[in-house]
């Protein structure tokens, strides 16, 4: 059956596109930090922002749901740092929030800190989704199931309008907002603290969920769905990657950027020849 076919290609591809996102957000700004201006970094961050914000709107009106997704995915990650990250860093620094440090090491950025302050804007929009939406989202339909039952359809009946590249922009930014406040929340010596075997069993959960989450993306033929499926599943693959990284399992290469620019300028070409062949893949669906 069709459904029982396997598209490895198609998922690995677009789950490393995504994950190679991951290192280069962070050596982004790491050398803008580094090589910047505080003043310039926030007008760069500022202009990182809009220039997604524009991007996003761009894919809208592009034909094909592979191009509009990666209109999608390059625009949202962009908003999430120059108008989330950035202006967070803004704030903290404006206002004198002070690093965590421990052993005389900052081991969080102020701007991480305040993050979870958040928590109440994430909930409205996840309240917003739960009962006003039929989605495609598995852990939103899940919720929705639990909490209607057979009210379900005539609680969240119909779709919003669907425009793929705002469909992906949101799904990138909910996961990733998502994802720093569980991050937070497990640092946090007030709560768990990053040593904390519950938090260890957060980041183990999460990676046996990835591979369950990717066994699925295996199936998915569309090359735009597949890319989609992919934000999600590296999202939460990533989740254990920060936890063992902040208890210095392993060394974080994409937060030295000078001293590994050569396999950081690897991970770059290979994400551009992505991007580059995704987007050719989509012309020729649309020419098919």
């Amino acid at each position: 059956m069709e459904k029982d076919k396997i598209y490895f290609w198609r998922a690995i591809a677009s789950f490393i596109l995504v994950l190679f996102t991951m290192p280069l957000g962070h050596a982004l700004m790491i050398m803008m930090d580094k090589n910047m201006a505080p003043e310039a970094v926030h007008y760069a961050g500022f202009a990182m922002g809009f220039v997604g914000l524009v991007i996003v709107i761009i894919g809208v009106f592009v034909k094909g749901d592979t191009r509009q997704t990666l209109w999608g995915l390059i625009g949202g990650l962009l908003f999430w740092t120059g108008w989330v990250e950035f202006l967070f860093q803004y704030y903290a620094n404006r206002y004198g929030v002070p690093p965590e440090i421990e052993h005389g090491q900052v081991v969080t950025k102020p701007e991480y800190l305040i993050l979870p302050a958040s928590f109440g804007f994430w909930m409205m929009m996840m309240t917003m989704y739960i009962f006003s939406t039929r989605n495609g989202c598995d852990f939103i339909t899940w919720i929705q199931k639990r909490l209607f039952g057979k009210r379900k359809n005539e609680i969240a009946f119909q779709p919003m309008t669907r425009h793929t590249s705002i469909v992906t922009f949101m799904e990138v930014n909910m996961i990733l907002w998502a994802s720093y406040l569980l991050l937070m929340f497990c640092y946090d010596k007030n709560f768990l603290g990053d040593h904390h075997p519950v938090t260890y069993l957060i980041g183990f959960s999460c990676f046996i969920g990835s591979l369950f989450m990717f066994k699925k993306q295996l199936h998915i033929a569309s090359w735009g769905a597949n890319i989609r499926m992919s934000v999600a599943t590296v999202i939460v693959f990533w989740t254990p990657i920060e936890i063992l990284g902040r208890i210095n399992f392993f060394k974080e290469f994409w937060i030295h950027p000078q001293e590994y620019s050569v396999q950081l300028l690897c991970i770059l070409a290979a994400f551009i020849i992505l991007i580059v062949y995704m987007w050719m893949k989509g012309a020729k669906k649309k020419r098919g």
